[in-house]
């Protein structure tokens, strides 16, 4: 049976969620207002084509298989899924889904892509169903990264999320499902923090921004791809695992190393934020950047597929 996937809002997410849905042989119908939208989105899905061949194709992917429409009506009509992606300011999410939510057929679940913003204040406007309205969370690459948070909110019903849960494995994603709903989930608590402490260290003058991500590439990010946090500590407890860590290092918890509150983004933060990046992008631009990354993550993903096969079952309950 043929599947089809909504995409309100074409930038980077929504774009990405447009190639892995090509990818995985569904239709995909798109809306986005800007002008030359539908050209950004066709050259997008060029560029991300060929990693999405070396991870593996669904028999019946074709690019030809998408469709831009000129309102959002249009476009969720028929849909099994609909994805909002528009900018992160609630009024103006709550608008959007409450419109496809009037628009959509009752059946439909509706993802909205927010990093932060917790499911019962996106529901909150909608009157048709709004328990389908639920967060599902991705992750930039979205056609290469299999991670999707599911959150639902208040009017969220069980069934809602175990039919969000299949659709999205249909589109080869792993949908963790988050207990209860909090602002950021879960994965982007966790990318938050480090992010204020790197901005701290350059701040300080401590590390440039190259040598912040070499310490991650080349130390705790490697770990992380396996084990995650808990069990890469749990290793560092030797044969008594988690409990003699933190007997051992649990005290130095208690000392004042991080200062996770962000520090102010003064003129001078953001220009040693800016010049260091640009330092290690070199001149090359933004899509040959993407290829390399790409190509990294498809291998990455093989080798985390082949240390963790229990990744199958990430699922959790609301």
């Amino acid at each position: 049976m043929s599947r089809q996937l909504s995409v309100i809002g074409t930038g980077v997410i929504g774009n990405g969620w447009i190639a892995r849905a090509l990818a995985q042989g569904w239709d995909v119908v798109a809306f986005d207002p800007a002008p030359e939208a539908e050209a950004r989105t066709r050259a997008f899905v060029d560029n991300a084509w060929p990693s999405l061949e070396r991870l593996g194709l669904a028999e019946s992917a074709d690019p030809a298989r998408l469709t831009f429409v000129d309102s959002l009506e249009e476009a969720v009509a028929g849909a099994d899924l609909i994805q909002e992606n528009v900018p992160e300011r609630l009024e103006l999410k709550r608008e959007i889904l409450a419109a496809i939510d009037a628009a959509a057929a009752p059946g439909a679940i509706v993802g909205s892509s927010t990093s932060g913003f917790k499911p019962s204040d996106l529901q909150r406007d909608c009157r048709w169903v709004p328990g389908r309205v639920i967060v599902a969370h991705p992750f930039n690459p979205v056609y290469l990264l299999p991670l999707v948070e599911l959150v639902g909110g208040e009017a969220t019903e069980p069934d809602h999320i175990a039919r969000a849960q299949t659709l999205y494995q249909e589109l080869a994603m792993r949908p963790l499902v988050v207990r209860r709903e909090i602002e950021g989930h879960i994965a982007d608590r966790l990318m938050e923090a480090l992010w204020r402490e790197a901005l701290h260290l350059v701040n300080d003058g401590v590390a440039t921004t190259e040598e912040v991500d070499a310490a991650v590439v080349y130390g705790c990010g490697l770990r992380w791809s396996l084990m995650g946090t808990f069990l890469t500590f749990h290793l560092a407890g030797g044969e008594q695992g988690m409990r003699h860590m933190l007997e051992q290092f649990g005290p130095a918890l208690k000392l004042p190393w991080t200062k996770l509150e962000a520090p102010e983004l003064t003129d001078e933060l953001i220009d040693k934020v800016v010049e260091g990046c640009e330092f290690q992008a070199a001149g090359r631009p933004v899509a040959e950047l993407d290829r390399r990354r790409d190509d990294f993550l498809v291998e990455l993903l093989d080798l985390v597929q082949k240390y963790w096969p229990e990744a199958e079952g990430l699922e959790g309950r609301i």
